[in-house]
């Protein structure tokens, strides 16, 4: 048994050696010996064999109509709007007709509705010899079948153990290191003096250590418990979060004041807000919330997208906690991630806060190659508003009150 324990500790103590030497002490000092760069090199040309080798064992047609469903979806919409649709008509009455305009839309929320998808991995074309794909392969070649096992054995046996590692040493440097900085002497001096506001597009919890690799910001966001907690009540202690719980959050006025607060205080970092509120699939920018748009100072917009080749970023909050999603990134092959930092934006003279996020939303979307949508992401735990129904409502009925009226207007004139 001690036998056993020695040999182990030696293996832990080498492996450590090697991890120290190579990765984080490279990092430190900011020198790269370049081992990702050839790892992406050889993971890049591994794939595209694999996509060939896939084309090659699927028939054509299959594969067209995989292409067209990651792409374009199951149907083709027909953008048109309501108010357009309507004005097409041109009836005086009401007919049953008018109804295949709304029987149209339900049918495609029905087949494939574009909210709920958001929420859901995004959809690739090809297979990147993960779990996950598109199309049931099955066995294709007895090659691709060694290569994909090769591939669970080093994602499973090499890079989980070697991302468990460095996760450990950042989260224990990090409680550490910010614990020690919270004792010390707080000097204005030395604060950064910016009072902007950094807004980005969400899709997973590693967004803010991209961002922070670039610049330190006070981040404000949700509250939680377990080990994503631990984390935010450590980083508080050397950096002005601003963390919420969730009844806090649903008083906006309040959740405003503190940003603005924030904002005033010329010795506190800039603030990092994602105004979406929750994770989206990399494929679109859904609603900004306007809170963080109504405090006043300047928008740094940033466009975060993630290349969903080498492995899915994307958190699904709703169906895996933080552990289940730490894992899965830890066994995926890479995380890569393309990153924009926009020109600053105020808001304009005559434009109130929904026009102002959504002109940052906007802008986003445009810079990130991602679709822009109007919905809300809190409909990924929450039904729509009757509200938002009820207003639907009444845009259909002034429409057909202003046909009707229209209408009648010009037979009387014709009638005279």
């Amino acid at each position: 048994m001690e036998d056993l324990i020695s040999a182990a500790a030696k293996v832990l103590s080498v492996w450590l050696t090697v991890v120290i030497t190579l990765i984080v002490l490279p990092s430190v000092f900011g020198v790269s010996l370049g081992i990702s760069e050839v790892y992406m090199r050889i993971l890049v040309k591994t794939l595209e064999w694999a996509t060939i080798r896939i084309q090659k064992g699927v028939k054509q047609e299959q594969a067209k109509t995989l292409k067209n469903s990651a792409f374009g979806g199951i149907i083709q919409r027909d953008e048109t709007t309501m108010e357009k649709e309507i004005a097409g008509l041109h009836r005086v009455d009401f007919e049953l007709s008018d109804v295949f305009y709304f029987s149209k839309k339900g049918i495609e929320v029905i087949v494939e509705d574009e909210v709920t998808q958001r929420f859901s991995s995004e959809e690739l074309v090809s297979w990147n010899l993960l779990t996950r794909t598109n199309v049931n392969f099955h066995y294709i070649s007895l090659r691709l079948t060694i290569v994909w096992v090769l591939g669970v054995l080093i994602r499973y046996c090499l890079l989980l153990p070697l991302r468990v590692t460095l996760a450990a040493i950042g989260i224990v440097s990090m409680i550490v290191g910010t614990t020690l900085v919270g004792q010390l002497p707080n000097s204005r001096e030395n604060r950064p003096q910016k009072g902007g506001i950094c807004v980005a597009n969400h899709t997973s919890p590693i967004d803010v250590l991209i961002l922070t690799n670039d610049e330190c910001y006070a981040m404000v966001g949700q509250a939680h418990g377990g080990l994503m907690g631990l984390i935010q009540r450590s980083t508080v202690k050397a950096c002005p979060h601003v963390w919420f719980e969730r009844s806090e959050m649903k008083d906006r006025h309040l959740v405003t004041k503190r940003l603005r607060e924030h904002v005033a205080a010329k010795n506190k970092l800039p603030i990092l807000i994602f105004p979406e509120g929750t994770c989206i699939n990399n494929t679109s920018v859904m609603m900004f919330k306007k809170g963080s748009f109504e405090i006043g100072g300047t928008i740094y917009p940033v466009a975060i997208k993630y290349d969903p080749q080498f492995g899915d970023a994307f958190w699904n909050s709703s169906k895996y906690d933080i552990v289940s999603y730490l894992l899965r990134i830890m066994t995926s092959w890479a995380i890569v991630c393309n990153v924009w930092y926009m020109p600053p934006m105020v808001r304009e003279e005559g434009e109130d806060a929904v026009q102002f996020a959504n002109r940052v939303k906007s802008a986003i979307a445009h810079q990130g190659g991602l679709t822009e949508l109007s919905w809300d992401g809190g409909l990924k735990r929450a039904k729509v508003k009757d509200t938002f129904k009820e207003q639907q409502q009444k845009n259909y009925s002034k429409m057909i009150v202003r046909n009707g009226s229209t209408g009648n207007l010009s037979m009387g004139a014709e009638s005279n």
